[in-house]
């Protein structure tokens, strides 16, 4: 028996996260689902958008799942995905790609891993208006020789153990020649130590490009925070979209799960939201948990429910009647006709 954190999230929340624990339930992995809040939801029961039964929960348990919290732009509290990060220090942010047969895509047999800086650069809120009629503002992003060493480090770790061929540094350091010129010291140098794999780097903009033209030509991803938030959506979309799309949280003492996609509320309560992003973000905690073979059977029965595509949402399908409860019994009977 395992005890796990459950945050539902805002929005369409915590509809995929009764989805994802339906499907976690159906594999036979007990989980006892110890329920805490963040975000919109907190604010309103409890004044606090991370309350703190919440980081104590996440604390004695050390796993959590997550739905997907709000953040305002420009204005209110500061991102709570981002809080939790740095209150747990989850310096890697993991973020698998996949392809899937039956989801239209312009590629196939994508397969990705990107490993982003969690914890450092820009958003580690050092921020301010630089004059009291906050015309000008300025934020400030550190990267230092640590932080930059455990990420590159758990990447090339990752490869080895998962029998990856090769490891893509992505900087800035023709430009950010302090910041992006110290991750990529860092990262050739850890690189040296793992001669096995194949090392290459690649300047942002250009690995944009390059991805694009053609993802199948990358394996694991390896960069810093604010540039693996926009390269880890791209590769999203190289698959389908970030209906398709669960992230990891990891770090040394503690670990949260979530669907990287927002909160949505323009359809919360509407039975439309795609379910698959937090049921494949549960398949990687089983994962962690060291419940491979639950982890395994969710993954096999999302792939056959999006391949046969009779039972997929909206997003999939525009002619689709499908919702968000039909998708996930349709995920549970696949993994049940297989046990």
């Amino acid at each position: 028996m395992h005890t796990v954190t459950l945050i539902p999230g805002d929005g369409i929340g915590p509809s995929i996260a009764e989805a994802a624990q339906r499907v976690i339930e159906a594999t036979g992995v007990k989980i006892d689902w110890e329920l805490a809040h963040a975000g919109i939801a907190a604010i309103e029961t409890y004044k606090d958008p991370i309350p703190e039964a919440t980081i104590q929960s996440i604390q004695k348990n050390k796993v959590a799942l997550k739905g997907p919290l709000t953040t305002l732009s420009g204005k209110g509290f500061r991102s709570v995905n981002v809080a939790l990060r740095k209150e747990f220090d989850l310096y890697v942010n993991l973020r698998p790609a996949k392809s899937f047969e039956g989801v239209a895509s312009r590629y196939t047999n994508v397969d990705l891993v990107m490993f982003r800086e969690n914890i450092e650069e820009f958003y580690s809120g050092i921020e301010h208006y630089v004059d009291a009629q906050k015309s000008a503002a300025e934020t400030i992003g550190i990267v230092t020789r640590f932080g930059s060493e455990r990420i590159v480090r758990a990447a090339f770790d990752y490869a080895r153990k998962y029998g990856r061929k090769k490891v893509t540094i992505v900087h800035k350091a023709n430009i950010m020649k302090f910041s992006g010129g110290l991750f990529l010291e860092v990262a050739r140098e850890v690189a040296q130590k793992y001669p096995d794999i194949a090392t290459e780097d690649r300047i942002v903009d250009n690995m944009a490009m390059q991805l694009v033209l053609n993802p199948n030509q990358f394996d694991v991803i390896v960069t810093t925070n604010l540039f693996g938030d926009i390269l880890s959506d791209l590769c999203s979309g190289l698959v389908g979209g970030l209906g398709l799309a669960p992230g990891a949280n990891i770090g040394a003492n503690a670990a949260i799960f979530e669907a990287v996609h927002g909160s949505a509320p323009d359809i919360a309560g509407k039975n439309l939201a795609n379910p698959c992003a937090i049921i494949l973000a549960g398949a990687m905690m089983l994962d962690y948990l060291g419940e491979h073979d639950g982890a395994d059977r969710i993954r096999r029965a999302v792939g056959k429910v999006l391949k046969e595509g009779k039972y997929v949402t909206k997003d999939l399908d525009p002619h689709s009647t499908t919702g968000t409860t039909g998708m996930t019994d349709a995920v549970i009977n696949s993994i049940r006709s297989t046990s």
